[in-house]
């Protein structure tokens, strides 16, 4: 296991995305945090809006920082580019790193979304179900959290969570990515 919670720096890999529905790709961001709150490196991506590509988008991006540091990636979720679903095993297997997906309120779930939306919902359907059911993480900042785990178990996840929550329920490095993200998409579509 890559993660000690404990150690005074950890290096985290966090990971957001932004985008339109109307967009071909999204723009993924990738920043790479110490627990200490330096930022320690960043990386962009893009997954096909609506497509089945998050996961081998998601494993090139930490491919190309070549760096055998990272501890872990916490990733703003684990449905991205409109129902572009992440296989978290596969991307754990792949990396060799843990994955912690977050999320910040409860959820009935997307299966019917899914059937109405798209023409491979099976698809789909089946790589959400692998997913299985979130876990709840109550943080130290008194929020609560819901996560996806690969690779790591529910408390070693909580301390990871919880040395990059510096307020409310955000993890600095996925703050951090969904800025950049964020920029990069407007910045793209500037031009």
């Amino acid at each position: 296991m890559r993660v000690h919670p404990n150690k005074k720096a950890i290096r985290a890999l966090g990971i957001a995305e932004s985008f339109r529905r109307t967009d071909r790709f999204s723009r993924i961001a990738g920043v790479v945090m110490r627990s200490d709150l330096v930022v320690d490196g960043f990386v962009f991506g893009r997954a096909r809006v609506g497509g089945n590509d998050a996961t081998s988008a998601l494993t090139r991006m930490c491919r190309r920082l070549h760096r055998d540091d990272v501890n872990v990636l916490l990733l703003s979720g684990a449905i991205i580019s409109y129902y572009n679903v992440v296989d978290v095993d596969e991307l754990s297997a792949k990396t060799g790193l843990p994955v912690v997906c977050l999320t910040y309120r409860p959820s009935s779930g997307i299966a019917e979304s899914l059937r109405t939306r798209f023409a491979d919902w099976e698809v789909k359907l089946a790589l959400y179900e692998k997913l299985g059911a979130r876990t709840p993480l109550d943080l130290r900042t008194g929020r609560r959290v819901y996560a996806r785990l690969a690779g790591i178990g529910r408390d070693e996840a909580r301390m990871v969570v919880d040395a990059f929550a510096l307020q409310g329920s955000y993890a600095e490095p996925v703050r951090v990515a969904r800025l950049l993200a964020r920029a990069r998409h407007a910045d793209q579509a500037a031009t």
